[in-house]
């Protein structure tokens, strides 16, 4: 039986633009303000350790890149993380400290390739696991790889299942699907989109999922994303507004209970009443009573899909 109340918080703060250890000890000093106030799972923004690079274009074009270019995505690949590396254990141990469940998203370095990687952190200061961001969107899918369906599996708590599902993922209704059969309660929803539209689709995904929804976007301004360490296409006065926000926390009926904030740094936090989402599913369940598998089916594709796979003399994939 799940534990009955939760205080929940999300984060609203720009990352130290390729400065990951400045950017890991900003994470570390919000548990510990989070911590005083009671939180007991903090959400960061989507790519908040290593950066999301909004505005950059990395020099690259339809059928050609250069060499500023490629000097930009090296330092870009520098200030991500590995998911064992320090920087998070050093978040997770700040966790650990507070007994709190931590939600952030990175910029994970694996081998030759990016990936948008949202990881679960738990109150013993374990990694729980992680979400690799499936579809990329748009010109991200030139400096991030893709993730796969090994990573889809949401994670236990005392409170429920808590899960991640990145920026405009949350637009794919078989994810979405994907995530609702795992019985997510703590829906989190890291992300980069401080659009109006953003807000009502973060109500529905609650209603269709009869889950709590926790969305995370940075507050970043262009004095904190300077043209000269990274080329920025975006308005050069100090003051503009690359990210405004729109951090929010929403109860399974659509009702908004922190947020949306705007235009301002926040640490959101919200009481979450768990024994809400058992009243809401009791007119509707999108895969229980009110879904038709007769009608509907979805295949989930779990495995790792590996470029290259290694057989020994017996047979034994080695992977």
């Amino acid at each position: 039986m799940a534990q009955s109340t939760l205080t929940a918080a999300v984060a609203q703060t720009a990352t130290v633009l390729l400065d990951t250890p400045a950017t890991v000890e900003k994470a570390v000093g919000l548990v510990n303000e989070a911590a005083r106030r009671g939180v007991q799972l903090l959400v960061f923004p989507e790519a908040f350790i290593g950066g999301y690079p909004k505005g950059a274009d990395f020099h690259i074009y339809l059928g050609g890149r250069t060499p500023e270019g490629r000097g930009e995505f090296k330092a870009y690949f520098d200030a991500a993380v590995t998911v064992d590396g320090p920087e998070v254990a050093q978040l997770a141990k700040a966790a650990a400290r507070h007994k709190m469940y931590v939600v952030t998203g990175i910029i994970e370095r694996d081998g030759g390739t990016l990936y948008c990687t949202a990881v679960y952190l738990g109150p013993d200061g374990q990694i729980l696991g992680k979400h690799r961001k499936l579809m990329p969107t748009a010109l991200e899918r030139l400096v991030w790889g893709f993730g796969d369906g090994s990573t889809l599996a949401a994670v236990d708590t005392p409170y429920g299942k808590l899960g991640a599902v990145i920026c405009w993922e949350n637009y794919m209704p078989a994810l979405r699907m994907a995530m609702y059969q795992q019985r997510v309660a703590l829906y989190c929803a890291p992300t980069a989109d401080d659009r109006d539209t953003w807000v009502s689709t973060m109500q529905h995904i609650a209603m269709e999922g009869r889950c709590f929804v926790l969305s995370a976007c940075q507050h970043l301004r262009r004095s904190q994303f300077p043209s000269d360490r990274m080329n920025n296409r975006l308005p050069e006065a100090a003051d503009t507004v690359l990210m405004r926000g729109g951090s929010m926390i929403i109860d399974p009926l659509g009702k908004m209970l922190a947020g949306p904030v705007y235009n301002e740094d926040a640490l959101l936090t919200a009481e979450l009443d768990m024994s809400v989402i058992p009243r809401a599913q009791m007119d509707f369940d999108p895969v229980g009573h009110y879904a038709r598998p007769d009608v509907f089916a979805l295949h989930v594709n779990t495995a790792p899909q590996r470029a290259v796979t290694l057989d020994d003399a017996k047979g034994t994939d080695r992977g």
